[in-house]
């Protein structure tokens, strides 16, 4: 696994997205009597929720099948920070950080405006250190301190020690196999096979395996985990229209045609208008450097060499701070503190982007204002004012001081960024058991859903750090669920 990159899903997402073919738009709605193959429990999707989905239910003794529609698997999880939010007495107690499952749930649903179900945050909050324990079990190891990720408003995010978010596909994948799961790449599934068009239990899914049609059973049920539709410009476009001339920091596979399969059997959606964006690569440009992962380290600098927000805000707040611009393209500037303190994944991301010449590092702020294109004169003076508000633990901008850590030590770095999509907080209605829940609030017998493919856990704006929380959490849901047929 430790060779796959970002520019391998290039090449597998094409492909995939072919085999989709026409009639990739029409949903199985009926009752075969004839499989091609068959098995208890089909995933749909190969990234950390299908993943931990489908161990979860093969440790149950099910016989688990996993359909993948790229030709690699890993989904947004494995190009992923990583960053993981839990509370966690023991470690955070160490560093002198107060926390509890009630306070992270208080923060997620007061940063999703409300609009999340208190239900599901409370499932989320209360079992995401114990999910955290079972990745450890599975061999995953996080580095021993907790940190405020880039839009986590609190600092309770775990990071693995290496490569982050590919960390935890190498540790489920290697479990996957132990245990006998069937994973299946280039097999996009193509609709949701139930006994009757809008009631009935749903029975499996009919799907293309390298270009051929199967019908493939799922005795016990079928767990979406297929992720969000961030990469699907008209989709996000139709909820959200600003959406429309952004990049995406999504692999190209999320494009959430399974939303669309599991509305044609009934499913309810929820909060499809909540579209998150974080710093991205900007138009043109072939790299995304990641400098912001770590927010008591970085600020963001426009053209006119300012700060222009509060680095610690929510992650709506900053993107329309982004997207208020002159000019769409800003910058974010470590120093090499911040650098040092990178997690892994990132940090791969921005020796590319300073490889490509997107990004920069200098031994002083004179050159490297110049490299941005900024003026020297305001840069260092905007620099020097931040540095001063950390020594009287007052920013200008309203910054938190706990937050706030000075620009000093060279080298120093800096990467062209713009808003990007990120998340799509919007999707198939669930309850705490990740059943599938229809138009009149009925739940669809068979069905189970898992991450980002899923709504109403992170309301209007998603917290840094809860997504990776939230796919290993319900994914395990997901999967137990499945198993045992609840």
């Amino acid at each position: 696994m430790s060779g796959i990159q970002r520019r391998d899903f290039l090449g597998a997402a094409a492909a995939a997205m072919a085999a989709l073919g026409s009639g990739a738009a029409n949903a199985a709605q009926r009752k075969s009597s004839r499989w091609t193959q068959s098995c208890d429990v089909v995933v749909v999707g190969a990234g950390g929720a299908g993943l931990a989905a489908a161990v979860t239910a093969a440790e149950a003794g099910k016989k688990v099948l996993v359909l993948e529609k790229l030709g690699i698997i890993g989904g947004n999880t494995i190009i992923s920070g990583g960053g993981y939010n839990a509370a966690d007495p023991v470690l955070q107690k160490k560093l002198g950080v107060e926390d509890s499952p009630a306070k992270h749930a208080q923060q997620t649903l007061a940063a999703g405006d409300g609009r999340a179900n208190p239900q599901l945050v409370n499932e989320l909050t209360s079992h995401a250190l114990e999910s955290l324990h079972w990745l450890e079990s599975l061999g995953v190891k996080f580095k021993p301190y907790v940190y405020q990720i880039y839009g986590g408003l609190y600092p309770r995010a775990h990071v693995p020690e290496k490569a982050a978010g590919m960390a935890y596909i190498e540790a489920l994948s290697a479990r996957a196999e132990k245990l006998g799961v069937k994973i299946i790449t280039n097999a996009p599934v193509t609709g949701i096979v139930r006994e009757k068009e809008l009631s009935g239990r749903v029975l499996g899914v009919e799907a293309k395996v390298n270009g051929r049609p199967e019908r493939i059973e799922a005795r016990c049920g079928v767990v979406i985990a297929s992720g969000g539709f961030g990469a699907n410009v008209a989709k996000r476009s139709i909820y959200d229209p600003r959406m429309r001339n952004l990049t995406t920091t999504n692999q190209p596979g999320a494009t959430g045609e399974m939303i669309d399969y599991a509305e044609d059997v009934g499913a309810q959606t929820v909060g499809m208008d909540y579209i998150q964006c974080i710093p991205g690569a900007p138009l043109g440009d072939k790299t995304r450097s990641a400098f912001f992962n770590v927010v008591k380290r970085f600020i963001f600098v426009n053209k006119a060499g300012k700060r222009f927000v509060a680095e610690d805000r929510r992650r709506d707040v900053l993107r329309d701070a982004f997207l208020a611009q002159p000019d769409p393209v800003s910058f974010v500037v470590i120093d090499s503190q911040g650098w040092d303190e990178m997690p892994g994944g990132p940090k791969l991301r921005c020796e590319a982007s300073i490889k490509a010449g997107e990004a920069w590092k200098c031994q002083t702020l004179d050159e490297l204002a110049q490299k941005m294109g900024v003026p020297v004169d305001v840069f260092k003076k905007t620099v020097a004012e931040y540095n001063r508000g950390v020594d009287e633990k007052k920013d200008a901008l309203g910054r938190s001081p706990t937050v706030m850590t000075k620009l000093e030590k060279a080298p120093f770095y800096a990467g062209r960024a713009s808003m990007a999509v990120h998340h799509t907080m919007g999707g198939i209605l669930i309850d705490v058991k990740a059943r599938v829940i229809d138009r009149r609030l009925r739940v669809i017998p068979g069905l189970y859903a898992a991450g980002e493919t899923t709504g109403g856990i992170h309301g209007t704006n998603r917290v840094g750090g809860n997504a990776i929380a939230d796919i290993f959490t319900f994914g395990r849901i997901a999967g137990r669920s499945a198993a045992t047929k609840a």
